[in-house]
């Protein structure tokens, strides 16, 4: 951290300038060949900051999709977005969170080792008390979860994880799976003390309730594709995503959807003591000849212009004009 100067330093510092005591352009000089960066070998950065950020676009896909996956099952305001993503060792990792919290230790499918979610009692207790009918306010206690609490959160962290392979899908295929769910951090040993983990940190806000979210990934098991975790290959990969069998999926899906679409026949004006004597066979006025071409609307759009008539023993319209965008 800079250090902050007083205001009796700061006087000194200009008196001293304005003197000529010190010279300013010296002082920048020895400033300069100070820079030095320090480096500890004991925990060597595994990610260049290109590789950290792609990382963290990943995951904050990762906090959208369970911002509106948690939005609606639990039918409440939710928001999960990602505050820092860091590189410290495992030890550190485990020292950070509380002593008491709900570690969800699961693996990649396709990677080889393990990584954990881990998710602050408080939103854990916010999730259960909202699926149980209440408000979904935090419980202020450290305890184990029952039997049917577990279950619970299980199938809601299952459906958090579902969300990552999701987001990672433009880097590599993944497919977590829970392997245990733990409650104290010092029983859960994935990779050794002094290994470096990536920690992805999330701020959870449920309703009035806040708490924290974390992704330990240990760098043995993102190793292998350590290339890949760059934003030129995740957006190369977004971009040949878009090939021909896409583009006809989309426009088939398209074409199947329903649109309202009507016939404007004319308007008219009645009283309220009017509308409620109508009775079958009563007859309107409208200011529309029918001799003349009316309005079809698609959407909230005048598309076409048309004549009204029958078919058979149904009324129809025949399309006379196609209207031209923005006309």
């Amino acid at each position: 951290m800079a250090e902050v100067l007083s205001q009796d330093e700061i006087d000194a510092l200009l008196s001293a300038i304005s003197t000529g005591e010190m010279n300013l352009e010296e002082a920048k000089e020895r400033e300069e060949k100070k820079k030095i960066k320090i480096y500890d070998f004991k925990r060597p950065d595994k990610l260049s900051k290109d590789q950290l950020r792609t990382i963290q676009m990943i995951h904050e896909t990762f906090g959208r999709l369970n911002t509106t996956m948690l939005s609606a099952q639990l039918r409440s305001a939710v928001q999960i977005q990602v505050i820092s993503v860091d590189q410290i060792t495992y030890e550190e990792f485990i020292r950070s969170i509380p002593e008491f919290t709900i570690l969800s230790i699961f693996d990649m499918g396709t990677l080889d080792g393990n990584a954990i979610l881990e998710l602050n009692p408080n939103i854990v207790f916010a999730i259960i008390d909202r699926l149980f009918g209440g408000p979904g306010r935090s419980i202020d206690i450290t305890r184990e979860l029952t039997d049917i609490e577990l279950t619970v959160i299980e199938n809601v962290i299952l459906r958090l994880l579902g969300n990552l392979k999701e987001s990672w899908e433009n880097v590599h295929e993944v497919q977590p799976r829970i392997e245990q769910i733990e409650s104290n951090p010092q029983f859960v040993q994935i990779v050794g003390p002094n290994e470096m983990v990536i920690i992805v940190t999330f701020e959870i806000k449920i309703g009035d309730t806040e708490g924290m979210m974390n992704i330990c990934l240990p760098s043995p098991v993102i190793d292998p594709i350590m290339p890949r975790l760059s934003a030129q290959y995740w957006f190369s990969s977004i971009k040949k995503e878009k090939t021909e069998e896409n583009i006809l999926a989309i426009k088939d899906r398209l074409n199947k959807v329903k649109i309202p679409l009507v016939a404007k026949l004319g308007n008219t004006t009645i009283n309220l003591k009017e509308l409620l004597s109508l009775k079958t066979g009563d007859v309107l006025v409208l200011d529309q000849n029918i001799h003349r071409e009316i309005d079809i609307i698609v959407g909230n759009k005048v598309k076409f212009k048309a004549l009204p008539g029958t078919e058979g023993n149904k009324m129809a319209i025949s399309i006379e004009r196609i209207l031209d965008e923005g006309s």
